[in-house]
């Protein structure tokens, strides 16, 4: 079956993404206790070119991860806690005016708001209103920002990483589904196990510390998503991911009996999107040069979960999007029937 994703990716610069992505792996290690798979998913994001929504109780060491990230990398880091009363110019900027002092001239001057960094951290992105919230959507997706009708383009690499506190739901507003579309990947930060939690308290108690070393620089990620683009995806594979996705949406032919039954909408493009490009960075993390059906569902779970949207029967017997993934993944066959006739 022919490739779809570019050419044959040249094995040295394969070589070289992996040795990348291992020493920025072990760097974040140096601050980041346990948490392997949430590290991991926050890399593969970086390398596919996607944001990643963060959800976890307080305490448990996202913002840390964040801020570890952003000095392993060197590159603009900026930090915007959501409250009710922030505005969207707090987050984007504003033009004010200035006066010249030789002439007396008045004249507007935009003042960029934290947005303009590389690597943002929207902390408790859910305490902010829908309308606070909006503000982040076109930096996300079209990495510009428009302000007064002048747009202006955001540095490359540009990565959002956001927070929320899946418990606490006062004062809070569930991010919109075309937010939610915005984030490659969401992930779910768990409690420590017993033996990592003696070690934060070893690291945490005591004088000795331990901060990530910068070991890469921003023109490198920009350079390594390319290289990531460029990892073939066999037709087949395409073909698996177009399938889980099509299959989370109740009111179509491909629908699962439990998404069926319990969601209200699936995934949208955006979902298989998410699969394929965050495939193609876990072969290449892995040492191999073209995706194959275990990248694709290695992605599925964070790529879709925050992706679907439960029906109130759903909410009412406690199914969750994970479990319907994971339905999913023991339903669809990685071979659809015409291409296992192929095959065969």
């Amino acid at each position: 079956m022919p490739d779809a994703g570019g050419p044959a990716l040249d094995e040295a610069r394969a070589g070289d993404f992996r040795g990348r992505f291992e020493a920025l792996r072990a760097e974040l290690a140096r601050e980041i206790v346990g948490h392997g798979a949430v590290v991991e998913g926050v890399l593969v994001a970086l390398f596919a070119g996607g944001h990643v929504l963060l959800e976890g109780v307080p305490g448990l060491g996202k913002t840390l991860l964040v801020r570890a990230l952003s000095r392993a990398l060197g590159v603009r880091f900026s930090r915007i806690q959501f409250t009710p009363d922030l505005l969207p110019a707090d987050i984007l900027g504003t033009n004010v005016v200035v006066e010249d002092p030789a002439t007396g001239r008045r004249s507007f001057e935009f003042h960029a708001g934290p947005i303009f960094a590389q690597l943002v951290l929207a902390d408790e992105v859910n305490r902010a209103t829908p309308r606070t919230q909006s503000a982040l959507l076109e930096a996300m997706q079209e990495r510009t920002v428009t302000v007064a009708g002048t747009g202006r383009a955001l540095e490359e690499p540009f990565l959002v990483l956001a927070t929320q506190n899946p418990i606490e739901l006062e004062g809070t507003y569930p991010l919109p589904e075309a937010q939610l579309d915005r984030f490659l990947f969401e992930l779910r930060v768990e409690p420590p196990a017993r033996e990592d939690l003696v070690e934060i308290l070893v690291r945490t108690t005591g004088t000795a510390s331990g901060e990530a070393r910068r070991v890469l620089a921003g023109p490198e990620v920009v350079e390594l998503r390319h290289v990531a683009r460029e990892v073939p995806a066999p037709r087949h594979v395409l073909d698996y991911a177009a399938r889980l996705a099509l299959a989370t949406h109740p009111r179509g032919g491909a629908a699962t009996e439990l998404a069926s039954k319990y969601l209200r909408y699936g995934a949208s493009p955006r979902g298989a999107q998410a699969m394929v490009l965050a495939g193609k960075v876990f072969a290449l993390a892995t040492g191999r040069l073209n995706v194959s059906f275990e990248d694709v569902r290695r992605a599925a779970l964070p790529a879709l979960r925050h992706r679907l949207i439960p029906n109130f029967e759903a909410e009412a017997e406690g199914v969750t999007t994970d479990r319907i993934v994971e339905d999913l993944l023991e339903k669809i066959p990685e071979l659809s029937k015409d291409l296992a006739r192929l095959v065969r």
